[in-house]
């Protein structure tokens, strides 16, 4: 228990401090950088839960595609940060007055709740005994809620969808792959074969 408690004061803290220099460095680059420390730091949180399935799910698609995603704009785009940062004075006080009223919420709701015996008792066990965190998951969601689960997957594929339309740019001058033209191809159309006189050239 000495281990685990050490591990999570030391995840948690390192957390709390790279999600704090998430927001404060001037330097977008090493913002990015920040957050996949934090994405890290978390994982390691869900392992100590033992919800080894979140924790990969959060290395994997958070660390390995959305930071890395945000780390290829940030470097590639030519984004005037300055410019973005003239305004942050104006919009100082709100986001404190923001800030202070999440803080209170969060105070009340931590004050006035308290994991006790009964309610333990009441959650009941996260897994069932014989299985393990990714079995029971995986059976929870392909059967009580499948229906959303697949909801889900058709509002990611719309959104792809839409991403793809409204991207797409049919230039002139472009030479483009055409797949129907290519398969409609007759050796009459690519070939052409010329007799050539002997000691001539065509």
């Amino acid at each position: 228990m000495v281990v685990q408690a050490l591990a999570f004061y030391l995840f948690a803290s390192i957390a709390v401090i790279a999600a704090t220099l998430v927001v404060t460095v001037r330097n977008p680059v090493h913002s990015v950088l920040w957050l996949i420390l934090t994405f890290f730091n978390a994982a390691g949180l869900f392992v100590l839960l033992g919800a080894e399935f979140l924790a990969m799910l959060l290395v994997v698609v958070y660390v390995g595609a959305v930071a890395v995603l945000f780390l290829f704009v940030v470097m590639m785009l030519d984004i005037n940060f300055t410019e973005m940062r003239e305004g942050f004075l104006n919009y100082l006080p709100i986001g404190i007055l923001v800030a202070v009223a999440l803080f209170v919420e969060l105070a009340f709701v931590g004050a006035t709740w308290a994991l006790t015996d009964e309610k333990v008792a009441a959650l009941g066990k996260p897994t069932p005994d014989g299985i393990n965190n990714i079995e029971a998951l995986g059976n929870l969601i392909y059967t009580d809620y499948v229906y959303v689960f697949q909801a889900s997957g058709l509002v990611l594929l719309v959104a792809m969808i839409g991403a793809i339309v409204l991207t797409l740019r049919h230039r002139e001058g472009v030479r483009r792959q055409n797949i129907s033209e290519q398969v409609r191809r007759t050796r009459a159309d690519t070939l052409e074969v010329k007799k050539v006189p002997v000691g001539r050239g065509i």
